[in-house]
């Protein structure tokens, strides 16, 4: 009696249902199960097959030995931001003219003083926060405005395509730093006006490359599917084509990187971007050239800091090239 009333139970659940229902998967436990389960051939959900994507991802990254240089030296730069005030082993701002051009570890300054007696250690891991304040307003900013133009062009076409890469031609045809010259030069001088100029130097690229992105998928079957059943031209735009454009625009952000830190710090350095006594790298060195000769410490180490973050950038983009051109594993 009791056998029947479960059978009967069951069959009515899965009638109303229309299907049997599906057991949730779960990641086995251990190490050794977490690994098969990350590089099942037949994942058994949407959120296991995302998984397996991002490791097998991992492991192309990892595979490169450069990539994980970059990656070393961008988590220190975020470690050293975070931590900025546990790391200053004296106050940024605070001047000393008893104590200026100290060279690097007199009177526990580690990498000397500058010529207003302020520790340049303590200005630069200061300066760090500013460096990825500048990098993430321009990577929320510049990347996204760029997806959207190429995306829209490419998609549409006709004269929405030829009005939106004119307008991206003529910005393209001035070097960014002279065409940020002039916008901060008509703004004025300041951290934020300097961020706006440079985000808007530097959104053309990604317009070129979701374009051309766009023009390979836009007659795609999927697409021509989403049409049908009659989804809208901006829901085909950011559901289908923009997520097909993503991996190429993050390659390129990062590969940029080191090009807004040198262009934030042109500015800088010509008294565009951050004012005194804000510790920017590229203030700093402006303010050091006059003693490059007899105290190289002073412009010296805020170089340093740009050219190993620069150089954290580039190998990181290098890394996620490999990793995410699907290409790549193909001989």
């Amino acid at each position: 009696m009791s056998d029947n009333r479960q059978t009967s139970a069951s069959r009515s659940g899965q009638n109303r249902s229309g299907r049997s229902p599906t057991p949730p998967v779960e990641a086995p436990a251990g190490a050794g199960g977490l690994r098969a389960w990350l590089e099942s051939e037949a994942p058994k959900s949407a959120f296991q097959a995302r998984c397996v994507q991002l490791w097998l991802g991992w492991l192309k990254f990892a595979a490169n030995p450069l990539g994980l240089v970059g990656l070393a030296i961008i988590v220190a730069l975020v470690l050293m931001a975070l931590f900025a005030p546990l790391l200053m082993t004296h106050d940024p701002l605070a001047q000393n003219l008893a104590d200026r051009l100290l060279p690097p570890g007199e009177k526990g300054h580690l990498l000397g003083t500058d010529g207003l007696g302020r520790d340049i250690w303590s200005r630069i891991v200061a300066g760090s926060r500013i460096t990825l304040y500048i990098v993430a307003l321009v990577t929320i900013t510049a990347p996204l405005f760029g997806l959207v133009v190429g995306t829209v062009a490419g998609y549409f076409g006709g004269w929405v395509d030829v009005v939106l890469m004119r307008i991206t031609d003529i910005f393209l045809a001035f070097p960014k730093l002279i065409l940020a010259l002039a916008f901060v030069a008509a703004l004025g001088p300041g951290i934020g006006n300097a961020i706006l100029a440079i985000a808007i130097t530097s959104w053309p690229p990604y317009a070129r490359i979701a374009r051309a992105e766009t023009l390979t998928v836009r007659h795609a079957d999927y697409i021509l599917a989403s049409r049908l059943q009659g989804a809208s031209a901006g829901r085909i735009v950011v559901a289908h084509i923009m997520p097909m454009c993503l991996s190429s625009v993050i390659v390129r952000v990062t590969l940029d990187m080191a090009g807004i830190i040198l262009t934030a710090a042109g500015l800088g350095f010509l008294g565009l971007g951050a004012q005194p006594p804000m510790p920017e790298w590229g203030a700093m060195i402006s303010e050091g050239r006059k003693f490059l000769l007899d105290q190289w410490w002073v412009a010296t180490m805020p170089g340093i800091a740009i050219f190993i973050v620069s150089l954290g950038f580039n190998l990181l983009g290098d890394g996620l090239r490999d990793a995410l051109d699907p290409k790549s594993g193909q001989t």
